[in-house]
């Protein structure tokens, strides 16, 4: 499940505003690799909604079905804000609900996007 965190209202490159939701997956335990210590984190992603600020305003703490995925991406500068570290990263996240409907085996009809697919997820760190 994905958790709506928040909304933004973002501006686009034509100048058009629009609504960006904040999307949160499920707490999931890692191990560091700098430190062998285990902590909890959670994968988020921004999404394009085609609402008004005031619906989105509402969505948030609703839970929606699908996940929030690692893909790979172009290598892009990302800056970690509590040390000032810029790192370069080949991965960003997205919103998947095919993901989770393969993983229930259901099937799946070829054709356009579906409204709930993000065409674009955020890098992490960009507005």
């Amino acid at each position: 499940m994905v958790k709506v965190k928040n909304y933004h209202v973002r501006q686009g490159n034509d100048g058009d505003q629009y609504i960006s939701l904040e999307l949160e997956g499920d707490v999931s335990i890692v191990q560091s690799q700098n430190t062998g210590r285990f902590y909890a984190t959670t994968k988020r992603c921004f999404m394009y909604a085609a609402l008004d600020e005031a619906t989105a305003k509402g969505l948030i703490g609703t839970q929606m079905p699908g996940a929030i995925e690692r893909v790979a991406c172009e290598p892009y500068e990302y800056t970690v804000q509590e040390t000032g570290e810029v790192k370069t990263l080949s991965y960003t996240y997205e919103f998947r609900l095919q993901m989770l409907l393969k993983r229930m085996n259901l099937l799946i009809p070829r054709g356009p996007k579906l409204w709930l697919n993000s065409s674009h997820c955020y890098k992490r760190g960009q507005v």
